[in-house]
């Protein structure tokens, strides 16, 4: 499966007609600067189709994408730390919780870690959410380009062993590891469930 078209159509915060219109949602979720930005880029072979920015915090609605006519990428807002102010903090929290738990939307999650760093309280505790929510999720270890030769093996083997029940990517939107095997994963199975 590959991804032939994606554009961004809209930025949502809040109930939308879009959300509602029967086309199919992948969201990518994970904390600020995990990579989404980047992932998305890379995953749709576009530069310039999300922001990217090393500013931790800079999106902040639920950017909507559509990829192949046939689905939708929701970029969600980083959890955790973001450079912004009190206010703004709580309403991307409050923004992500309502699009997950509470908007009767029920889309595939893909759920970024930074590999090099692992699971953080912040990453475990939205996994912890998302399974109690009963959601479809697939971790993405990002950044795996940053993981020293010497110790890729044993770091992904003890990403696993903390992450278990999940289906566990290696990613990196710097070299290319993983776009496939995540194209796949999302669009490969959701195609078969389409047809």
């Amino acid at each position: 499966m590959k991804i032939t078209s994606a554009k961004f159509i809209k930025g949502v915060v809040g109930p939308n007609d879009i959300l509602t219109d029967g086309t199919p949602q992948i969201a990518f979720i994970g904390r600020s600067n995990a990579g989404k930005s980047s992932l998305l880029n890379s995953l749709t072979n576009s530069k310039k189709l999300a922001i990217t920015s090393k500013t931790p915090g800079r999106t902040r609605e639920v950017n909507v994408f559509l990829i192949n006519n046939t689905h939708y990428f929701m970029d969600l807002p980083g959890y955790g730390y973001a450079k912004a102010g009190g206010d703004t903090i709580k309403n991307i929290s409050e923004l992500i919780s309502w699009y997950l738990f509470e908007s009767n939307n029920n889309p595939r999650m893909v759920v970024l870690i930074d590999s090099v760093v692992g699971p953080t309280k912040d990453d475990l505790g939205i996994l912890h959410e998302l399974e109690k929510a009963g959601r479809d999720i697939v971790v993405v270890a990002n950044k795996v380009d940053k993981i020293k030769k010497s110790q890729y093996l044993n770091q992904l083997k003890k990403l696993r062993t903390q992450l278990p029940g999940h289906t566990l990517i290696p990613y990196s939107s710097k070299t290319g590891v993983g776009i496939a095997e995540l194209t796949d994963e999302l669009l490969g199975e959701a195609m078969t469930e389409a047809e």
